[in-house]
């Protein structure tokens, strides 16, 4: 059974989406919340599968909270409103429908049949974030996010001999959606290749990269095993899969692994930075943005020591400051940068 939270201000719209829902095979409603700052605190409590968000409430709008919802714990959502202004940039913050208001009410079974075609549609992507939430039984103290698997496990530091050709890699997590938003936005080809791991669960990935392919100049994609990796391109791990660059003849080609976490998560940062070192060696940048733990920190000093080009995300523009303090911090970084020139280190480094 898949819980919903329902996000509205009005007590008879709670009742009436909460019953709708309900009618859903496999759907039960959990709980329903009047503002965001109360679904905030309901979405810690719950852990649940899906969300219904409003556009207009108080205290904070619908598109302002999903935004926040996506970056800092993104999961399904879909928004139920009045205002169809909104309709085309909630998808653009990360919603994975929209229904109009106005259906319910005139006539309950179109609402009801709007709701249900969105669940046939999206029950793989509810299903995948069903699976791989954590339960109120597997918090953080449990074993598999106490345990720190070392790269070594996975992948053995062999640094290249000979630099390739140039390719830029990024890592992130808490709060990297919408930095990633900001710095894809503003890069243009030509750039060299870029690969990015981002910790977002299972089944976000492919609709993020679409969502960055659709806002970027640049062509954005998942990654998928044995791809060629070409200029001006970018690829993101997947959400369940280690992501690695792989130099073949002189040529770039990804490699996706399954296997144990590494640095308590899978995608691992710290996997994607060593095999960019074991590949390319002094000609790769490696980036380190916002993120909470310290994933990639190891890797990034596997590049830094090799004579990449390394840089991280300051304190002020991150809205974690934990993976670029701690790379920082052990000397893998050569220089520390507001987010807003991010974008200038990037063209700097392709044209030099």
């Amino acid at each position: 059974m898949y819980e919903v939270i329902v996000i509205d201000d009005s007590r008879l719209m709670q009742k009436m989406l909460s019953d709708m829902i309900n009618r859903l095979e496999d759907y039960h409603v959990i709980d329903v919340a009047s503002d965001a700052y109360e679904a905030r605190t309901l979405i810690k409590k719950h852990e649940p599968d899906f969300v219904t968000i409003d556009i207009n409430m108080p205290k904070m709008d619908g598109v302002t909270f999903l935004k926040n919802l996506m970056r800092l714990h993104p999961m399904p959502a879909v928004v139920v409103s009045t205002d169809v202004s909104q309709h085309h940039q909630v998808f653009d913050d990360g919603a994975v429908g929209f229904i109009k208001k106005k259906d319910i009410g005139e006539n309950d079974d179109i609402f009801f049949k709007r709701m249900e075609d969105i669940m046939l549609r999206l029950t793989f992507l509810v299903q995948r974030y069903h699976d791989k939430k954590p339960s109120n039984k597997r918090r953080i103290s449990s074993e598999l996010d106490r345990v720190k698997n070392h790269p070594d496990t996975l992948l053995l530091s062999r640094p290249a001999r000979k630099p390739g050709e140039k390719i830029v890699v990024i890592g992130t997590s808490t709060g990297g959606i919408e930095t990633l938003i900001t710095i894809f936005k503003e890069l243009k080809p030509p750039l060299p290749p870029i690969l990015i791991t981002l910790h977002i669960p299972y089944g976000f990935s492919s609709s993020f990269a679409q969502r960055l392919d659709r806002l970027s100049t640049l062509d954005i994609c998942e990654a998928k095993d044995g791809q060629d990796v070409k200029p001006s391109h970018v690829y993101l791990a997947p959400g369940n899969q280690h992501m690695l660059l792989e130099r073949i003849s002189n040529k770039y080609k990804i490699k996706l692994l399954d296997g144990a976490r590494i640095s308590r998560h899978k995608p691992s940062v710290d996997i994607m930075f060593r095999s960019v070192n074991n590949a390319t060696g002094s000609s790769a940048m490696g980036i380190m943005l916002t993120g909470m733990g310290d994933d990639g920190v190891i890797g990034l000093k596997d590049m830094h020591d090799s004579g990449a080009y390394t840089i991280a995300q300051d304190e002020a523009t991150s809205i974690v400051y934990g993976m670029p303090c701690k790379a920082f911090e052990i000397g893998a970084v050569n220089k520390v940068v507001p987010l807003y020139d991010v974008v200038k280190e990037i063209e700097e480094f392709a044209q030099k």
